[in-house]
């Protein structure tokens, strides 16, 4: 199960790196680390997304620990159903309107998140490159909020951390790739990969469904022991 955890949420983040081609393509060309010399360059890559992905670690043990209260209530079935159709509503609702739920304390944070990059971006220390990945993983995305969902229905906090940090992971490849040779990405292909990012949306919040329905089905609808007897295990 742990296997299954881990290559589940490096494969969703090699699928949402097409995504962070499209929507982080500008911080990784602004990042402070083209002046410097090659193996520093490399190191200073290395520091944001060591950022990043902390952060997401980070996400995935608040999240595990949440997901866990209900597999402990043993509700696994019905939370992992909700989630699924969740995802599947907010999709919907992205393609059929472009109008968004604001919420002034979570637009406030981005704010002063948003000046935070801008000031590190600017220092040329190669501490600032954790910080500034740290920052970046915080920003509003919809691939982080679909990764955290999988962290919820991971049902164990070991489980919500390895998702999370198996999903950083997973974009790295793509970023950094970037980050070395962004410009043999054009802007049509950057836009291309952001257009196939609903339907791996779409299959994430069918598979969740999938799992709550106890269909016995190996790795797409296994039995799920709802019992919270059965619980005691460690996290």
């Amino acid at each position: 199960m742990v296997w299954q955890l881990l290559i589940s949420g490096f494969l969703l983040g090699i699928v949402s790196s097409f995504h962070c081609v499209g929507m982080c393509g500008p911080i990784a060309f602004a990042l402070p680390v083209y002046y410097l010399p090659s193996h520093k360059k490399i190191l200073g890559l290395v520091l944001y997304h060591l950022g990043r992905i902390s952060i997401y670690a980070a996400l995935g043990l608040f999240f595990g620990f949440v997901g866990r209260q209900f597999f402990l209530a043993g509700g696994q079935q019905v939370f992992s159903i909700v989630l699924g159709a969740i995802i599947l509503f907010l999709l919907l609702q992205s393609i059929l309107s472009s109008k968004k739920i604001c919420i002034p304390l979570f637009d406030r944070f981005q704010q002063r998140l948003q000046v935070f990059i801008g000031n590190y971006i600017r220092k040329k220390q190669l501490y600032a490159m954790f910080f500034l990945g740290m920052a970046n993983g915080l920003l509003p995305c919809g691939m982080v909020y679909l990764a955290i969902t999988g962290a919820l229905a991971a049902g164990t906090i070991s489980g919500g951390v390895g998702f999370m940090a198996a999903f950083g992971l997973g974009t790295v490849p793509a970023l950094l790739f970037l980050s070395l040779f962004g410009t043999a990405i054009g802007l049509k292909a950057r836009n291309n990969m952001k257009r196939a990012i609903p339907y791996f949306v779409a299959v994430m919040g069918v598979l969740l469904i999938l799992r709550g329905l106890n269909l016995n089905i190996p790795y797409v609808s296994p039995m799920l022991n709802n019992s919270a007897a059965h619980a005691i295990s460690c996290p």
